[in-house]
């Protein structure tokens, strides 16, 4: 469908959805920079040690931990506004409890809820092969990323294939797998490969987005990311950015602990 066809932009930092609205949620203004970074106070202070016994990530450091255009080449570029299928096709309902959790963890990019310490995201936009990437690096407390980290293991199960209905592009049918990530990736990772193919109203053909979902514990930190295209993800993208980016976060988390 030509109308999700896609307009690129940052994806912003949003509060997290309810886990089983009736409704779908409702959208939300994107931030007004590619790239973004907050403080959130944690539960325990801040100036407490991480498992690690280094000090926690602070929000510069996990600014200089993202990875940018440079890292992925040609032809990934900042981003130049919100990708249409982010609200037309991520935007759904689903009777589905854990099903309808995810799409809106996705929608609001929540995978790991309200921050609990600094975060920084960036996006980056493909224009070729109409295709977004947002990358973020979130000092989490470890409970919780293992959580998140459980629960997205269970979703090849649990919703492996469902259906949804969207605002704008009527019904979709939904099919997520694991995507394999490899074993010594970080401490802990997850990734999970969906399918979100929604059938027009009217005559016309139908749209396909395919979306990389992957979260990756580094320490006590750790790497969200999502990529998503019409059709099919440029090759390698989401194990090139978490390679990199895994790789950049050790490096700044070591400079930490030299600097500590």
């Amino acid at each position: 469908m030509k109308a999700i066809a896609s307009g690129l932009a940052v994806v912003g930092l949003l509060a997290a959805s309810a886990c089983t609205a009736a409704e779908p949620p409702e959208a939300s203004a994107p931030a007004a920079a590619a790239t973004t970074a907050e403080r959130a106070a944690p539960a325990d202070p801040a100036a407490s040690p991480g498992t690690s016994g280094i000090p926690p990530l602070t929000v510069e450091q996990a600014q200089a931990a993202l990875i940018d255009e440079g890292d992925l080449g040609v032809p990934w570029t900042a981003t130049d506004g919100t990708a249409t299928w982010h609200d037309g096709l991520l935007k759904a309902a689903t009777g589905q409890a854990d099903c309808q959790r995810l799409l809106e963890a996705l929608y609001t990019d929540e995978l790991l809820g309200a921050p609990a310490g600094p975060r920084a995201a960036t996006a980056l936009d493909d224009g070729d092969d109409a295709a977004q990437l947002r990358y973020q690096v979130d000092a989490s407390r470890i409970a919780d990323v293992e959580r998140t980290l459980a629960w997205l293991r269970t979703l090849p199960r649990t919703c492996g294939q469902f259906t949804a209905q969207t605002t704008a592009a009527g019904t979709e049918a939904v099919r997520i797998t694991d995507a394999g990530l490899p074993h010594d990736l970080g401490d802990a990772r997850q990734g999970l490969r969906m399918t979100l193919t929604a059938q027009p109203d009217s005559a016309g053909e139908p749209t396909t987005l395919t979306l990389d979902v992957a979260v990756v514990r580094v320490g006590d930190d750790a790497i969200v990311l999502t990529a998503g295209a019409l059709g099919t993800l440029p090759d390698d993208t989401t194990q090139q950015a978490l390679d990199i980016g895994v790789q950049r976060l050790a490096q700044v988390r070591e400079k930490g602990r030299a600097q500590a």
